[in-house]
């Protein structure tokens, strides 16, 4: 495991996000995080030494703001998402995800690092890893095609993952990246055991399987701190699937 780490976490205080955070504090590390409402979190997670907040909404920092919030950072990890609602799904900012991606890079670049820093994004089972050619049964390449038409969140999500594996790809001098593909996410208590694949092993709408939010987040707070881990998943878009559901 690595030593002491400093880690910004944009979209602290989503459902997946504030069990990040609490992940990562839980391990002894000190948190970053940018949010309209520190309410928004609980209080016993956010009167835990270590954390540190703004208040703002992130996509309103200007560039330099953005680069002051990632400096000294080891890591900085997105689990910014569309709420399910009729505004989150169809409101603005549709593309919330792909411009917190690509300015939270540049800020990681403009902030000079001293080493690697590593970016994870949280992404979806409904996102293909094109460099893999995953295949797409004929059902789920209507229904994905379907949602791809209707659906922002889905292009959202699409083009930000689309940005780490083009645009930063495998040899950036500064930031190395993994995009964590949860399935259809449920809420449980506990972490429990899960399964990580290079690519989906289920299908998206028909066959489907569940991953819980605090197994995403146990995950993603292990590739930040477990340098094996890293090394086997950086430059991937790893699927996780809860244990049964695999």
């Amino acid at each position: 495991m690595t030593d002491h780490m400093t880690v910004f976490v944009a979209g602290a205080t989503g459902a997946t996000g504030r069990l990040l955070v609490a992940q990562l504090l839980q391990r002894g590390h000190a948190v970053r995080a940018v949010v309209r409402s520190p309410d928004s979190l609980p209080d016993t997670l956010r009167r835990q030494e270590g954390l540190s907040l703004t208040v703002a909404t992130i996509l309103d920092l200007s560039d330099a703001q953005m680069a002051e919030q990632v400096r000294g950072c080891d890591a900085v990890a997105s689990c910014l998402g569309h709420n399910i609602s009729f505004q989150g799904i169809f409101g603005k900012p549709h593309s919330l995800v792909t411009e917190a991606t690509t300015r939270l890079c540049a800020a990681i670049r403009s902030s000079q690092p001293e080493r690697m820093t590593k970016f994870l994004l949280m992404n979806t089972n409904g996102n293909r890893n094109r460099d893999l050619d995953e295949p797409l049964s004929p059902q789920d390449r209507i229904a994905v095609g379907t949602l791809r038409a209707l659906l922002p969140p889905l292009r959202d999500n699409e083009n930000a993952a689309d940005y780490l594996r083009i645009v930063i790809g495998q040899s950036d001098p500064a930031i190395e990246w993994a995009a964590v593909r949860p399935d259809n996410l449920i809420n449980e208590t506990e972490v429990s055991e899960y399964g990580v694949f290079p690519s989906p092993v289920r299908g998206i709408l028909f066959g489907s399987g569940k991953t819980s939010r605090i197994n995403v987040a146990h995950f993603m707070a292990t590739l930040i701190t477990d340098e094996s881990q890293w090394d086997q998943w950086k430059g991937q878009m790893p699927v996780i699937y809860n244990q049964g559901w695999s």
